[in-house]
């Protein structure tokens, strides 16, 4: 057993599987570089370093196979024998204390791209001049919503998140009258007029605008100047029976409204929200450009941020490089749309963002700290030898 524990741990503090790992980062590096022109920047993170094992389908078919370790398995173990090195074979010196500043930075680069791969959320928030909104959109995520406007005072939402969906469950929630059960659910589709369509197949919709709607599933997009668009067939059964089957779809920006008990319904799909308990109003959008072109110069949002209390609300300025951090969530100045009207808010939620930048210092303290030991005893024997 002792002889087994000793391989054991020689593996894992072994300057061996340090080279190894680090160059196995590299191939996956490269590999995903060249990758990311077909999959884009989030299929990439998805497929290539927010995974144990790298996938590839076998050509022809739909199976997957195992082809390379993925980024949390090279970075898991590289994180292991940091962690095992620096416990067996560094002793605390004063000499040696760079080294160990160093060390520590890396292991805390690493557990920061760990946690943020884990923790970090990204939304956006789209406003037009004038515009208030409390709520931001996920990019990639949907949800079905079926909102009951009865009240004149509020609306009584239902939000079913789109793993539910994709997985084709039905839905029993206690404010709804009724069961919802999805028929269908696609990714990604393109809606055309049933009218513009030859031979169009039957809809499977009943109500609403699906009857003259085609809908026709289309692969998934990674690139970055597109976006998955989805679509579902939902089927809404009361106790009597079925009320209908509406087409939904994040294209569709109108919800589809009905009656139903003597209560008034609408049911839409739409990019996830997160809502926040306060307010941001656009007050006005600059956009710069180089003299006598339209590249880009600078371009800034004055906003006003409005709370409940009124303690906090005030107006900021968020232009390029200068977000605005607030409750936890860091606002940047990410696009804006042709009419320069319209700004487009990049919203994120990281909570490990402190990490990287206390790993840098670490590591620039211990380069400075082993770079004067050596400066001082080079410098000793140079007098030494003169």
């Amino acid at each position: 057993m002792r002889e087994i524990w000793k391989a054991f741990v020689d593996f894992f503090v072994s300057l061996r599987l340090t080279v190894v790992l680090l160059a196995l980062s590299i191939i996956l590096i490269f590999w995903a570089t060249l990758a990311q022109v077909q999959l884009g920047v989030w299929g990439v993170q998805e497929h290539f370093f927010r995974t144990f094992i790298v996938l590839s389908k076998i050509p022809g078919t739909q199976i997957p196979v195992p082809v390379f370790p993925g980024g949390y398995f090279i970075g898991g173990l590289l994180l292991i024998n940091l962690i095992a090195a620096h416990i067996k074979r560094f002793q605390f010196t004063w000499q040696k204390s760079g080294i160990q500043l160093i060390h520590t930075g890396l292991i805390l680069l690493l557990v920061g791209e760990l946690l943020t791969g884990l923790w970090q959320e990204e939304y956006q928030m789209r406003l037009d001049e004038g515009q208030t909104k409390n709520y931001s959109e996920s990019y990639r995520e949907n949800e079905l919503v079926i909102i009951n406007t009865s009240d004149s005072d509020f609306d009584d939402v239902v939000a079913v998140p789109e793993n539910i969906l994709a997985g084709r469950q039905e839905v029993q929630h206690p404010k709804l009258p009724f069961r919802v059960i999805v028929r269908d659910y696609y990714p990604n589709a393109a809606l055309q007029m049933r009218n513009q369509v030859q031979e169009a197949p039957v809809s499977p919709a009943t109500v609403g605008i699906g009857p003259r709607v085609v809908t026709t599933p289309l692969a998934l997009t990674y690139k970055p100047d597109e976006r998955n668009l989805a679509a579902a067939f939902v089927e809404l059964i009361g106790p009597e029976g079925s009320i209908g089957t509406w087409l939904v779809s994040t294209q569709l920006l109108m919800p589809q409204t009905f009656e139903y008990a003597s209560q008034t319904f609408a049911v839409s799909l739409r990019f996830e929200r997160n809502y926040k308990p306060y307010s941001l109003k656009l007050l006005d959008f600059t956009h710069d450009v180089y003299a006598g072109t339209e590249i880009p110069k600078n371009f800034s949002s004055r906003i006003k941020l409005t709370t409940p209390d009124g303690l906090d609300d005030r107006e900021v300025l968020i232009y390029m490089n200068n977000p605005m951090r607030y409750a936890g969530l860091t606002f940047y100045q990410a696009g804006f749309d042709n009419d320069d009207r319209t700004t487009v808010l990049q919203v994120v939620h990281n909570p490990s963002w402190m990490l990287p930048y206390i790993s840098c210092v670490l590591m620039m303290l211990g380069l400075l700290i082993q770079f004067s030991f050596s400066l001082v005893r080079f410098s000793h024997q140079r007098l030494a030898t003169a």
